[in-house]
């Protein structure tokens, strides 16, 4: 919705007919039924009021999984009720939270992306939602899979930024010893996780100048810390990152040709 739209599916109106949703597990069987297209804009005003007025002393995570299951039930257009939905609750996360939360913490969209989450995510919607529109039925499940998933969901970030803090550190200890300037561990850092490192994205990282994130690029290729690969547009080039000359914090530290391998080791060396 946000990338494109489609004329015929009538983006920004509400439908104009009847739409039922598939089975997850065999898309030839309806798995609920819609309220009737002439219910949907009393069903919508009824919502927004609620969103604006109603039950605001609830737990925000309890407001955002409620509405995104009554927006998602309404389906109120021909396409796209799904990621507006969860949209919807990453909205009410960022106008109800004590503080703005991040896409990590407010969202749950990398939750489903993952493995057997996404059919989990719609065997307990299907469960809660019943085979037509009816918002008196038990919702528990449903707040109960959306907790869950915020809280697994924040449990990975928070995992990930305590590697990252990790691997900063000693990617900085590594460049004090050589004496390089610790902007350069902007440069290195994309390495961990097995990615290219970019000019214009450590310039841009490390707030530097054109000239600037340049000869520091070609000082880490001098010293052998980069080692360029390809060219990108505008001769902007990009560059495998090798394990840096130093030693491990357990003194058994070697030179590891490649990114990946690099990876691995910083992993079970550094952070094991």
């Amino acid at each position: 919705m946000l990338q494109g739209h489609h004329l015929d599916k009538w983006p920004g109106r509400w439908r104009d007919g009847p739409v039922f949703v598939t089975s997850p597990d065999d898309p030839m069987v309806s798995a609920y039924t819609a309220p009737g297209h002439c219910d949907v804009p009393a069903l919508m005003a009824e919502l927004v009021d609620w969103l604006n007025h109603g039950e605001l002393d609830a737990p925000v995570r309890v407001r955002a999984s409620m509405a995104h299951l009554n927006l998602v039930n309404i389906h109120p257009w021909k396409d796209g009720n799904g990621r507006m939905s969860r949209a919807v609750s990453t909205l009410v996360f960022a106008r109800e939270a004590d503080s703005l939360l991040r896409p990590e913490f407010s969202s749950i969209e990398e939750w489903l992306g993952r493995g057997q989450n996404t059919y989990g995510y719609y065997r307990v919607l299907q469960q809660v939602g019943g085979p037509t529109w009816a918002p008196q039925r038990d919702t528990h499940a449903w707040v109960r899979v959306c907790l869950e998933a915020h809280h697994r969901q924040a449990q990975r970030a928070q995992r990930r930024t305590d590697l990252l803090s990790r691997a900063w550190g000693h990617l900085r200890s590594a460049t004090e010893q050589s004496g390089l300037d610790e902007r350069m561990v902007f440069a290195l850092l994309p390495a961990f996780w097995g990615s290219k490192v970019r000019r214009a994205v450590y310039q841009q990282d490390a707030e530097l100048s054109d000239q600037q994130a340049i000869r520091d690029v070609r000082e880490l290729v001098r010293l052998g810390w980069l080692v360029p690969h390809g060219k990108g547009r505008g001769g902007s080039g990009r560059f495998a990152s090798l394990w840096p000359p130093m030693r491990s914090p357990t003194g058994c530290g070697r030179s590891v040709p490649g990114a990946r391998r690099w990876r691995s080791r910083f992993a079970r060396v550094v952070l094991g």
